[in-house]
């Protein structure tokens, strides 16, 4: 048992220490303007890799028909995030476009 907290205390401490790293570092250190540019892009390049494969492929199968109701789903969200530019109201089309196509088919 005692092992186990051991574990637990060694990797948040390891965990703390890599995340203040780059707090010291970036602190300290000015990125050159490619990087940072760059870096502009690392949220949209996350998000698309996290929920385009949960839109494409619900059950681990590639689904891109008009009976794949995530995927209308978020072709509508992201018409909405278009138009809108609230992310709020991007979550409540996408939400209710769901819940109505869901318990319509």
């Amino acid at each position: 048992m005692n092992a186990i907290w051991l574990t637990m205390f060694i990797l948040g401490i390891l965990t703390f220490g890599i995340r203040l790293s780059f707090i010291v570092i970036l602190d300290r250190w000015q990125a050159p303007p490619i990087i940072q540019r760059s870096l502009r892009f690392v949220p949209i390049a996350v998000l698309s890799a996290i929920i385009v494969p949960e839109l494409v492929m619900p059950g681990g199968i590639l689904n891109i028909s008009p009976t794949n109701l995530r995927l209308l789903t978020g072709i509508v969200a992201m018409l909405v995030a278009w138009k809108t530019k609230n992310i709020v109201w991007t979550i409540v089309a996408g939400m209710g476009v769901l819940l109505v196509l869901q318990y319509f088919f």
